[in-house]
């Protein structure tokens, strides 16, 4: 953290950007490690990819049909079939090359290399099959009928050059550049991986997150509740979001507040931690012990420089916490415990943590500008920048729920987060608004 945060961070008012700033400038990308295709999605390439062999490999065929000359089939049609010799099967996986010379045809299948002599490939409904009758709609299975790869074959239309030829190289040809560092590596991108060869690749390993819920009054879901209790739905949400955000996340149920607990389970949960995320507990109230339990943390020569807590200039989640506890000195974000604050919380400061830890260039949502839709002017607290809920479209976006930072359902409605400037206390319908594109 910086000078002026350990100096001042407890008694001065931050600005949403200060913090931000404060918390990515001590924050580096994890280690690369080498992962095999399947452990490393999610995670992101560390080095450009170039391609060792062309894709494909060879020239093949892109249907199930015959590998012909052309001239051999020049002006073929159904009247007058062009009549060819069939020397054989080529396959896919095919070792064997068959030649296919003048007036000759080998019956061939999708992916199957092109024989040596062969110019292109006839689909199988141009053909007879063999049969010696009409055009057939495919071919006979080679365990049933073994002597249809002899005989001859009717071709009844022409090919040009090519037709039906998948060409060595039309993919990516070698040398080329397959995938850029930097890459998220998905579905498609490990898919290019396998398909040149490559069966490990170095990357930056998904952060662990452990998420932490504090509070006495929290049950977990399907517990009946008591008086006085509500369900704990901040460490679900968060631990979701997490996850959505490229990390691998770990959810702890809600600990009382109790310093003392509290104090043991981060501690006994930083094994596990490249981040850890606390919810709750951050406020000035006589049960808020988080602070407490985060300052013994902290303590000792290798323990890390500890928490800090700071009151920022925003609505909602003003009371913030942020510093690096245990021997890694492993970051810890402390939200606070209402559940629209903590989550609004999150997509401000822990989601671009987790996509610095990850080695991304771009960590931030994507923002854009949009008119507001509204009946009514909507108020904000003079010096606070403002995070309301609302739902994006076409360029417009129209407020969801009130301002409370209680409101759940609301935000599970809510697309987008609607952010008014420090200095605007009233916003009138039809102003242009920046907005935080949330989905």
């Amino acid at each position: 953290m910086s000078d002026a945060a350990t100096d001042t961070g407890q008694d001065r008012l931050w600005s949403v950007d200060e913090h931000l700033e404060d918390i990515l400038t001590t924050v580096r990308p994890l280690e690369p490690i080498e992962l095999q295709l399947l452990d490393a999605q999610g995670c992101v390439l560390v080095d450009d990819i170039t391609v060792p062999v062309s894709l494909p490999p060879f020239d093949n065929s892109s249907m199930d049909g015959y590998a012909v000359r052309v001239t051999d089939v020049a002006g073929a049609s159904e009247e007058f079939p062009a009549v060819l010799t069939v020397v054989g099967d080529v396959a896919a996986g095919s070792a064997d090359r068959l030649r296919v010379g003048p007036g000759q045809a080998a019956r061939i299948m999708t992916g199957a290399p092109l024989p040596p002599g062969a110019e292109a490939v006839v689909p199988v409904e141009w053909t007879d099959g063999g049969l010696g009758g009409g055009p057939v709609t495919g071919m006979r299975a080679r365990s049933l009928a073994p002597e249809d790869a002899g005989g001859q074959v009717r071709v009844h239309r022409a090919a040009e050059a090519r037709a039906h030829v998948r060409a060595k190289g039309s993919d990516v040809k070698a040398g080329e550049l397959a995938l850029e560092a930097g890459t998220v590596l998905g579905p498609t991108q490990i898919a290019l991986l396998a398909a040149i060869g490559r069966g490990t690749v170095r990357v930056r390993p998904r952060p662990r997150v452990v998420v932490v819920s504090t509070g006495s009054e929290l049950a977990q879901p399907d517990e009946e509740l008591r008086a006085g209790q509500i369900y704990d739905s901040n460490s679900f949400a968060l631990t979701a979001a997490a996850r959505d955000a490229g990390a691998i996340a770990y959810r702890v149920g809600a600990v009382a507040d109790d310093a003392d607990t509290l104090r043991s389970t981060v501690e006994d949960q930083l094994v596990r931690a490249d981040l850890m995320v606390t919810t709750g507990g951050v406020s000035v109230g006589a049960y808020d012990v988080v602070k407490e339990a985060l300052s013994f943390v902290g303590d000792g020569d290798e323990a890390g420089p500890g928490v800090e807590f700071r009151r920022l200039a925003m609505q909602p989640g003003k009371p913030q916490g942020f510093g690096s506890i245990g021997p890694d000195h492993t970051p810890l974000l402390a939200l606070p415990g209402n559940p629209v604050s903590s989550y609004v919380s999150f997509e401000l400061f822990v989601r671009p943590v987790i996509r610095a830890l990850m080695g991304l260039e771009e960590v931030h949502r994507p923002r854009t500008r949009a008119v507001l839709h509204t009946d009514k002017a909507l108020t904000s607290p003079a010096g606070r920048r403002q995070f309301l809920r609302g739902k994006y479209a076409d360029g417009t976006v129209t407020p969801v729920g009130g301002a409370g930072s209680h409101l759940v359902a609301a935000l599970a409605q809510a697309d987008a987060l609607i952010v008014v400037p420090e200095d605007d206390t009233s916003v009138e319908p039809d102003t242009e608004l920046e907005v935080i594109l949330l989905g």
